[in-house]
């Protein structure tokens, strides 16, 4: 053959999946379909969002081929986890971002995700379902938009930076209790979930409230949750707090996709010194024990606070900051986990 790629007629579709397979630690019996060969062409098709790393994917296919000069492509295709409960129309995939105790950064863990995974290339919405303490609205910045309804049946969600979102804390104002009673509290919750006109999305994160109360039984028995991702800190008493986190969400027999360990450490700006604040390999001992990811550990950082509290996420403000390359590895982990869920139970 005198012109093209010496390899256009015979093409090892194995050797591509066993690469894919190592590159993304998965059985190779779940990514041989993802390949298929036209005509000396190679296309792969990921079924989880991991947009930053196609590029490394298709150089190390094509060293594994011998053959950098390969055409190679890659395009992405999310698939959804079957629920036993009817999906929410037009969404894909609803995902739990739990913890047993508040004050583990729950919410700012929540917010990076669902940016995190915009990143990555997908399609997000975020839902705060902190019925008491809704903290959404501040961390997009828009704490005063008062959602609207082109039907006067379903409300459309708030758009900020590239996602869309729900909470309570647009339609109460900021200086008002929400004082309800459980049943009044899943119900409002209920309404916001259904009464959204929700456009298509891959994801929709949902920040629950902290604890295991009614709220998060409402959640679990009412809503199609593909999965529940559980955050914590390394410190003896956030890990018996998760545990009861795992532990509920077993009980209504939702996945668990993995753990995240924040403020695993703190990085000194002035001189770069790691320091372990609050104890250290939590979340690796917790992952061990009941057998789960650990998803992520994100540090203790000023940047994060700062970002949440203007309302300018920091994957939108500053992306090259190197708090969003841990925050992508977070949402790409995620992502895998969820894909390996719908594997498992379909």
């Amino acid at each position: 053959m005198l012109f093209g790629s010496k390899s256009s007629k015979n093409i090892d579709e194995l050797k591509i999946a066993e690469c894919i397979s190592r590159f993304f630690e998965l059985p190779i019996t779940s990514v041989k379909r993802w390949v298929h060969v036209h005509k000396g062409a190679v296309k792969v098709t990921i079924p989880f969002a991991s947009k930053s790393l196609h590029g490394e994917l298709i150089n190390q296919i094509g060293l594994s081929l011998q053959d950098p000069a390969l055409n190679i492509s890659i395009d992405t295709q999310i698939t959804s986890v079957p629920t036993k409960i009817a999906p929410i129309p037009l969404i894909k995939n609803v995902i739990a971002v739990a913890s047993g105790k508040g004050g583990v950064g729950k919410s700012t863990t929540s917010i990076n995700l669902a940016f995190a995974l915009m990143a990555e290339g997908a399609k997000v919405g975020l839902l705060d379902a902190d019925i008491y303490g809704p903290s959404i609205p501040i961390m997009l910045g828009n704490p005063t938009a008062k959602p609207s309804s082109k039907d006067n049946k379903k409300v459309e969600p708030v758009s900020a930076h590239g996602i869309v979102a729900s909470s309570i804390g647009y339609f109460v104002p900021a200086e008002d209790a929400t004082v309800w009673r459980g049943p009044m509290a899943s119900k409002a919750l209920h309404q916001l979930i259904n009464e959204t006109a929700w456009p298509e999305l891959d994801y929709l994160i949902v920040d629950m409230p902290p604890g295991t109360g009614d709220i998060q039984l409402t959640m679990a028995q009412q809503v199609p949750l593909s999965g529940a991702v559980v955050v914590t800190t390394p410190q003896d008493l956030a890990l018996a707090d998760a545990i009861k986190g795992i532990a509920m969400f077993k009980k209504v027999n939702i996945p668990v996709l993995g753990l995240v360990e924040n403020m695993s450490y703190h990085l000194c700006s002035q001189c770069g010194y790691k320091e372990t604040i609050f104890s250290e390999q939590g979340g690796d001992k917790l992952s061990e024990k009941y057998h789960l990811p650990l998803l992520g550990k994100l540090p203790l950082n000023i940047d994060i606070r700062q970002h949440a509290d203007s309302g300018k996420p920091i994957q939108v403000s500053k992306p090259q900051h190197p708090l969003c390359e841990a925050y992508r590895q977070l949402a790409q982990q995620t992502a895998k986990y969820c894909y390996l869920k719908s594997v498992q139970i379909a």
